[in-house]
């Protein structure tokens, strides 16, 4: 998780220099989804951080998944400020690269 948002901040700072833009999504599923979980989430700071300094950021999360921990403990889960949900983590990750993105997986 921690790689997720350290590669994305790279990822800004390299194409700042060069006077480009970039575009990231930071997709989580399965177990983690504990990364946009304000429960749970090993890395909320860090997440804060990243967001305060790139708005632009998009933090998506797996709705199945979500859905599935829900129905387990039985209460809603709380999100990290800015989360959207997706039907399916797996298919916004192809969604995107069929899109022309480029997956890395920390």
């Amino acid at each position: 998780m921690k790689h997720a948002i350290t590669n994305s901040l790279n990822a800004f700072k390299n194409y700042s220099e060069k006077n480009e833009q970039v575009a990231i999504e930071i997709v989580a599923y399965g177990p983690g989804v504990h990364m946009f979980r304000a429960d749970t989430s090993p890395v909320k700071d860090l997440l804060h951080y990243l967001r305060t300094n790139h708005p632009e950021v998009v933090f998506s999360m797996c709705g199945n998944t979500k859905m599935i921990m829900e129905k387990n403990e039985g209460r809603p889960l709380p999100l990290v400020d800015g989360t959207q949900v997706v039907p399916y983590g797996v298919a916004r990750l192809v969604e995107l690269q069929e899109a022309g993105w480029t997956y890395l997986r920390p």
